[in-house]
Parts: C-alpha cells; sequence; structure tokens
C-alpha cells in the first residue's frame, strides 16, 4: 500500500514530466509532414547534419582527453590554489553560454591573438574550427564536474594497494583507476557529445553562423528562423531533440547495465 507522501510525489514527477513531454512534443505538430520531409532531404539539413556530427564528435573526444587528467588531479591530488582552479573550471556553468562565446571570439579575434595567428596563416574563428573550440569549452566543464564525481566515489585503496604490490601510478591509473570509473566515462562521453551537439550561442559568435559554412544544426534553427523558413527551423528542432533523446537514452540503458554487471 502506498503512502500518500509517496503517491504525491509521484504525481508531482508524472504531472512536471508530462508537461516537459506536451511542450517538447508540440514541436513536432507545427510543420506538415510534406514541409518536414522537403526540409529533412534538402542540401542545407544534410550540410547541417554533418556539420554538427563532425564537429561535435571532435569536440566531444578532446573534452574527454582533457577532462580525464583535469578531473583526476581535482580529486586525489593537493595543490595551491587548487579551489580556485576547481571555481575557474566549474565559472562556465554559472554565467550565459553567449558569455563563452563573446569571451573567445575577444581572445581569439584581433583584440587578442587573432592578428599574431593572422600573421601565422592561422584562423580559429568563422570557420569549422571555431565551431570545434566553442563546442569544447562549453562541455568541458560539465564533462570535468561528471567525472570528478565518478573519481571522488572510487576507494583510493585500491589504488594504494595497487602501488604496493609494486605499480607505477601511470599502470595504476590505466588498470585500476580507470576501469573502474567506466561508468562514469561512459555517461561523461555522452552527456559530453550532447552538449557538443546542441551548442548555440558560442558557437553562433565563434563561428560565425555562416549559411552552409558555418551551419550546425543549432544555428541553421536560428538563421531559418530569422528568414521565416519555418520547416527548416523546425526540423533542425525536431532533429536535435531527437538526437538528445537517442544519446540520453544510450546513456541510461548502458550505463545502468554497466552498474548491473
Amino acid at each position: 500500500m502506498r503512502s500518500k507522501f509517496e503517491i504525491g510525489f509521484i504525481v508531482i514527477t508524472i504531472a512536471i514530466t508530462l508537461l516537459f513531454f506536451i511542450v517538447i512534443g508540440s514541436m513536432f505538430l507545427i510543420p506538415s509532414f510534406e514541409g518536414f520531409i522537403n526540409a529533412l532531404f534538402s542540401e542545407e539539413m544534410a550540410f547541417a547534419i554533418t556539420l554538427t556530427l563532425y564537429t561535435s564528435i571532435i569536440s566531444a573526444i578532446l573534452v574527454i582527453l582533457c577532462c580525464i587528467p583535469i578531473a583526476y588531479t581535482l580529486s586525489r591530488y593537493e595543490f595551491p590554489l587548487k579551489s580556485f582552479f576547481k571555481i575557474i573550471i566549474d565559472l562556465p556553468m554559472a554565467f550565459p553560454e553567449i558569455v563563452i562565446g563573446i569571451a573567445i571570439l575577444m581572445f581569439l579575434g584581433s583584440n587578442g591573438i587573432g592578428g599574431y595567428l593572422d600573421a601565422l596563416g592561422i584562423s580559429l574563428v568563422f570557420n569549422s574550427t571555431g565551431i570545434i573550440i566553442a563546442q569544447f569549452f562549453v562541455a568541458l566543464p560539465y564533462a570535468v564536474r561528471m567525472l570528478y564525481s565518478t573519481f571522488n566515489y572510487i576507494d583510493p585503496r585500491y589504488e594504494f594497494v595497487s602501488r604496493s604490490l609494486g605499480y607505477n601510478e601511470t599502470s595504476t591509473f590505466f588498470n585500476i583507476t580507470l576501469p573502474l570509473a567506466k561508468n562514469g566515462l561512459f555517461a561523461t562521453s555522452i552527456i559530453s557529445l550532447a552538449r557538443c551537439i546542441g551548442t548555440f550561442a558560442s558557437v553562433l559568435f565563434v563561428g560565425g553562423g555562416i549559411l552552409m559554412k558555418t551551419e550546425t544544426l543549432a544555428v541553421s534553427m536560428y538563421l531559418n528562423l530569422s528568414t521565416g523558413d519555418i520547416d527548416l527551423a523546425i526540423t533542425s528542432g525536431i532533429l536535435l531533440v531527437i538526437i538528445s533523446f537517442i544519446t540520453i537514452a544510450i546513456m541510461e540503458k548502458y550505463a545502468k547495465e554497466s552498474y548491473l554487471q
């Protein structure tokens, strides 16, 4: 017999979840089926999908490669100003994404190191490289925070035992710590990829939001809404919802299975 407290919380959970479902699902009812199909198979949409997946996969890989040593360092080691560095890493999660985009653009532009890069023939803004940089800076803080929690959950005694048996820090990290962190690492990878795919404001500023050049799905939605092409805009939004749903579903399924093994 369920208690009133339990029933109340279940009702609240179901009600709010259904509200989310209805709000998000309403977007699927806006375009006509013919308009959706035409937009989905258009050249512009194919370009946006390809660019989004290409840049997001590269960004997510870079995020994981960087967040592993950062999260482990913050979890295991003590060093001067450690709290300050943790705040700096977490800071982008606290302010709007557009701030990150403006900051990156100023740093890589003529007011920052842009002049020196131009002299070397290097261009990091208003191209796919700029998109990857923007996605990286947006996703990294979330990845570090998730993996930091994972490393904190792992008992350091396993590492101490490994060291006492004669294994060095490198061997212990790759053979003991990382395998124990596989669930968190998997979840972090999926969330990082989803975050990179959905990045908008920073990509718009650093990438430039150029039609058929730096047009990711999120940027495509914005550009087509601006020009009144509702079918293309909503189709971009629907694809973002579908991709996000699939990535989260994969994380929930395989992360749960790996915990049960």
